[in-house]
């Protein structure tokens, strides 16, 4: 009992990381009207910016791989914090081109290190209690993402500006990283490696995990970058309804989070991964079968029940699955991450004048289609974990 007390303080508190990067994201990129009116940029600028953010971040998730090995994965979840609120306090002002460009690389670095060491917090944390908490995790990053952009509305409307919400952002991130140091989980909890994990076994891993990481994320970002688009070029929605599509994703984001880590043991990791996929694919397939505002709406939503469920549930199996290397292989398999997402983000965009943003959202629908063969090495792996006999955490 006092392992599981100790265990639900010490999720608060990752919850706590997982909020402050929720937060900062969002706050950065509902700012990129602000920074790019301040700084004199345009919208070339800021792709090239939000690249080099992405190739950051798949750095920062290495680095935070390397710092995991060596002396902990609070160490790096605490560091990427502080460099993230480092970056996120030096963008509240105007800077030289150059200097900004290189925040912005620094913020990259910070948030693939968070991503990375806050998934293998939350395996450790699951390790410890014994049960699944990752959704809820990730579900503090989205809830805080929705109350970022809210923030960042309110001091538009209120005329603060936007360098308030992202500073308050900052402050947030680098208590999360000073104050939660002690209480996020130390080395001792991580579990010992066990015979079979060869490099060939836990590239297996990253493999099959990273195939899901890569759709789910292909699909996010399919709907973050280019719902709005849609609703607003294709289907001439009013200004009030252009929001929607997005508030409706996140909204379902968020709901399935907080319910998955109750449904996933009820049906089993295989069943919903595989609903997931398909719920995916129905929403993005309803928003191309369907060219109106209500279906693309409901297919937003849809595609949000879908991916809130999938990103946690492939880092908890992946961490499951590799208990003596759930550090390494989290690591790489967050790379899948930024992969799909510059697909999503770059793909969908260089469709919209060929073939019309409508039809480019079958990209997609094909990727989520022809990730279900996967699912038979993904039960593979799930039958490998339940049958190894793992030491506890307070054992270790």
């Amino acid at each position: 009992m006092p392992q599981q007390v100790g265990g639900g303080r010490r999720a608060a508190w990752i919850a706590g990381g997982y909020a402050a990067q929720g937060l900062g994201y969002a706050a950065v990129v509902t700012a990129l009207p602000m920074f790019k009116s301040r700084q004199g940029v345009d919208d070339a600028f800021v792709s090239v910016l939000l690249l080099l953010v992405i190739a950051a971040a798949a750095g920062g998730s290495m680095l935070a791989d390397k710092v995991a090995a060596r002396w902990g994965s609070r160490y790096a979840l605490a560091g990427g914090l502080l460099v993230v609120a480092a970056g996120l306090s030096l963008t509240t002002f105007h800077t030289p081109q150059a200097v900004f460009v290189a925040v912005f690389i620094a913020y990259g670095l910070g948030l693939g290190a968070v991503d990375a060491s806050l998934s293998m917090q939350g395996v450790l944390v699951q390790a410890r209690l014994g049960r699944s908490v990752m959704s809820r995790l990730f579900a503090a990053y989205t809830a805080a993402a929705i109350v970022a952009a809210l923030a960042m509305s309110g001091s538009a409307a209120t005329g603060a500006g936007a360098a308030v919400a992202v500073g308050l952002a900052a402050v947030f991130a680098a208590v999360m990283a000073l104050a939660g140091f002690s209480s996020f989980e130390p080395d001792r909890t991580v579990l010992h490696a066990l015979s079979g994990h060869t490099a060939g076994g836990t590239r297996r891993i990253v493999l099959v995990c990273g195939a899901f990481i890569f759709t789910a994320f292909l699909a996010d970002s399919a709907v973050s970058t280019w719902s709005s688009v849609y609703l607003d070029d294709s289907l001439a929605a009013s200004a009030t309804v252009v929001p929607l599509g997005y508030a409706a994703y996140q909204a379902a984001v968020l709901a399935a989070r907080l319910v998955g880590d109750h449904l996933v043991p009820r049906i089993g990791t295989t069943v919903a991964a595989a609903g997931c996929l398909l719920v995916c694919a129905l929403g993005c397939g309803l928003v191309v079968a369907v060219p109106s505002i209500g279906a693309a709406v409901a297919g937003f939503a849809l595609t949000g029940l879908g991916v809130g469920i999938l990103v946690p549930l492939a880092f908890s199996v992946a961490g499951r699955s590799a208990p003596g290397r759930s550090d390494e292989v989290i690591a790489r398999v967050n790379l899948f991450n930024y992969g799909g997402a510059l697909l999503g983000a770059v793909l969908l965009g260089a469709l919209s004048s060929p073939v019309g943003l409508r039809l480019a959202f079958l990209v997609p629908v094909i990727g989520l289609l022809a990730t279900l063969p996967v699912l038979r090495a993904w039960r593979s792996l799930n039958d490998q974990a339940h049958s190894q006999t793992t030491p506890s955490a307070s054992r270790s």
